[in-house]
C-alpha cells in the first residue's frame, strides 16, 4: 500500500495537514511494509523541509498512491480517479456547495471516506478538530470581550507561532470582579474550551451558585444540558428522552442570559431541540450578555445573534437586537459576536498535531490492517465502481443522479 498526503487545495488556504512529519516517520515505522508520500506544498505551516528532516519522501505527482489523505475539500480539478479519499467534505448533509464534487467522486470513481462519518459502532465520532475549535474558539471570545469593552488587546491566535504563544497572551486579560462566564458543551469542543478556562485559572462554580450568588471575583460555570433545558409538562429533564425527541422541552437558558456578561456556546445542537435563546429575548431589559462567542456557529439557530457566520480575517460583528441584523462591531447598543466557523486553521501546527495522533492511532491501522467491525465502509460516501454507499443513496438527487 502506498498513502500520499495531499496539499491542501481549497481557496482560502488552509495551513493544516492530516499527519506531521513526526507522525509520518511513526507510521513508517510502525508499519514498514507501508509506502508513504507527502505533496510538496508552499501552503501548510508546517514545511516540505520539516518532513524531508524526518526522512519523509516528498513528490508532486501522487498518481501512484493508493490512499490519499487531507483535511478540507479538495478541488474537483484536483481530484485522481480511482483512488480512496479521506477528507472534510461537506456533503452528506446536503450542503449545496458541494454537491458537484461528490457527483465529480461518483464519475471519478472515488471512494470517499468523511472523517466526520468516522464512528465506532455506538455511534461515537471517532475523529476532528472540534477540541482546537474549542481551544481557539475560546481565546477569541477573550479577545472580543476586550475589544468590545476597550479594557484590554490580544493579538490574533493565527499570528501567534503556536499555542503556547497564543496562551501567554492570556496574562494580559483584565476582568471586572464581577464577570460571569458562561460555557455549554460537554464534548471536544467544549471541553477544549475549559482547558483555555483553567489556564486563566478562572474560579468554577455550580450552575445554582452562578444564578444566586456573587463572587468577588470572574466566575465561569459550565453547563449541562440539563442546566438550560426542562420539560414542559413538569419541568423535568431526562436526557435519553431529550436526545430521542427534543420536541417536548424548552429552553431556561434566560435564566443564565441574565447573570452573565460573556456566553460561549461550544454545545451539539440537534434540529428540533430547542433555542436556547431567540431574538427577541435578547431584547429583554434585564439580558445581560455583551458577548457571544459562538463555536458552534449554527446559523439562524440555537444562537438568535449568530445571523451569519465570521471568518479569521474579521472575526467579530455586531448584532443590532431592534433590527435584528449585522452591524459594525462597536456600534452602540449592539451585543458582539464572534462566530469564526473555522477556528482550528488558527492554530495549524498544534490542530494538526492533535488530529494526527488520533488519525494515526485509530484510524491508519483500519486502512492498512482491515476493518473487521465496518467503521470505513459505513464512512464512505462513494464507492469505487461510481455509486453511491447505500446508507448514501438519499444522496442521489443532490448528486444529480437522478432522471439519467
Amino acid at each position: 500500500m502506498r498513502i500520499g498526503i495531499i496539499r491542501e487545495g481549497k481557496t482560502p488556504p488552509d495551513q493544516r495537514v492530516p499527519l506531521t512529519p513526526k507522525q509520518c516517520a511513526a507510521l513508517l515505522e510502525r508499519f514498514p511494509y507501508v509506502d508513504l508520500v507527502v505533496q510538496r506544498s508552499e501552503v501548510r505551516r508546517i514545511t516540505d523541509e520539516e518532513y524531508t528532516a524526518e526522512g519523509i519522501d516528498l513528490a508532486d505527482d501522487l498518481s501512484d498512491c493508493d490512499v490519499l489523505f487531507g483535511v478540507k475539500e479538495v478541488p474537483i480539478d484536483q481530484l485522481i480517479e480511482g483512488k480512496t479519499y479521506f477528507f472534510f467534505s461537506h456533503t452528506f448533509k446536503l450542503q449545496p456547495y458541494n454537491a458537484k464534487l461528490l457527483r465529480a467522486c461518483l464519475d471519478k470513481r472515488i471512494r470517499l471516506i468523511d472523517y466526520e462519518l468516522l464512528k465506532r459502532p455506538g455511534g461515537r465520532r471517532i475523529i476532528g478538530f472540534g477540541r482546537y475549535a474549542g481551544v481557539v474558539g475560546t481565546y477569541n471570545a477573550f479577545r472580543t470581550f476586550g475589544a468590545h469593552h476597550g479594557t484590554y488587546v490580544l493579538p490574533r491566535a493565527i499570528d501567534c507561532v503556536d499555542r503556547a504563544e497564543m496562551e501567554g497572551h492570556l496574562n494580559k486579560v483584565s476582568l471586572n470582579a464581577t464577570t460571569k462566564i458562561a460555557l455549554t458543551g460537554r464534548g471536544r469542543v467544549g471541553n477544549g474550551a475549559r482547558e483555555i478556562l483553567e489556564a486563566m485559572k478562572i474560579r468554577e462554580v455550580h450552575p445554582i451558585d452562578y444564578l444566586r450568588e456573587e463572587f468577588g471575583e470572574p466566575v465561569f460555570t459550565h453547563l449541562d444540558l440539563g442546566d438550560y433545558n426542562r420539560r414542559k409538562s413538569d419541568s423535568g429533564f431526562n436526557f435519553e428522552e431529550f436526545y430521542e425527541d427534543p420536541l417536548g422541552y424548552e429552553s431556561t437558558f434566560m435564566a443564565f442570559a441574565r447573570s452573565t456578561d460573556l456566553f460561549i456556546a461550544g454545545h451539539f445542537w440537534a434540529e428540533g431541540s430547542p433555542f436556547l435563546f431567540t431574538r427577541e429575548d435578547v431584547r429583554d431589559d434585564d439580558w445581560r450578555i455583551s458577548v457571544v462567542a459562538d463555536i458552534s456557529c449554527d446559523i439562524d439557530g440555537p444562537v438568535a445573534s449568530t445571523i451569519e457566520p465570521s471568518t479569521i480575517a474579521d472575526p467579530m460583528y455586531g448584532y443590532d437586537p431592534v433590527g435584528e441584523c449585522r452591524v459594525p462591531f462597536g456600534t452602540d447598543g449592539s451585543l458582539s459576536v464572534m462566530a469564526v466557523d473555522n477556528l482550528p486553521c488558527e492554530l495549524p501546527r498544534d490542530a494538526s498535531e492533535d488530529f494526527g495522533a488520533t488519525l494515526l492511532e485509530q484510524v491508519i491501522p483500519l486502512v492498512v490492517e482491515g476493518d473487521a467491525q465496518g467503521i470505513l465502509d459505513r464512512a464512505s460516501e462513494t464507492q469505487s465502481d461510481g455509486t453511491l454507499n447505500a446508507p448514501f443513496n438519499y444522496l442521489s438527487e443532490y448528486a444529480g443522479l437522478t432522471g439519467q
